[in-house]
């Protein structure tokens, strides 16, 4: 049975009738930037004892080298620039410590979930989804639409 929603747009919490249906879910992980990947990572492994810590990973397409350490129901995603133009070269140019840096939560239907939120005046960085470290569709949204959190969605 179709959902009926006669209140205008924005007001009954729930997407107008011609906007697509999608449901956000879990905490996929939590971003650190890191000024030194070596050290963070040995950090996680060695004094927090984190089970599964994975080795450094280059994605030269988004900038960065990654590290997943591993929790019971989540994951921490490590963060170092990798070439010149890395968005967390940027970020750690105005944060010499390192720290978080986005959070990033599931998506049942990244396309719908894109268009719903745009049409209801939140800004995405990129016009369409691209393939994040976990090879799935990701987008991330404007922090200064999201309460100052740079939030990206991934495809379940």
């Amino acid at each position: 049975m179709p959902r009926r929603n006669s209140a205008p747009a924005g007001q009954s919490g729930l997407p107008p009738n011609d906007h697509p249906v999608w449901s956000l879910g879990v905490l996929n992980h939590v971003a650190i930037a890191v000024p030194d990947m070596e050290k963070s990572a040995a950090f996680y492994k060695n004094i927090l004892r984190a089970q599964s810590v994975s080795e450094k990973v280059a994605l030269p397409d988004h900038g960065v080298y990654t590290v997943f350490v591993h929790l019971g129901n989540t994951k921490i995603e490590l963060l170092h620039p990798y070439g010149d133009k890395s968005p967390i070269a940027k970020f750690l140019e105005k944060n010499k410590e390192g720290g978080i840096h986005h959070v990033c939560i599931e998506v049942d239907d990244i396309e719908a979930a894109l268009l719903d939120v745009t049409a209801k005046g939140v800004r995405s960085l990129d016009k369409k989804p691209k393939i994040g470290a976990h090879g799935k569709p990701v987008v991330f949204l404007h922090p200064k639409d999201c309460g100052g959190v740079l939030v990206e969605l991934e495809q379940k």
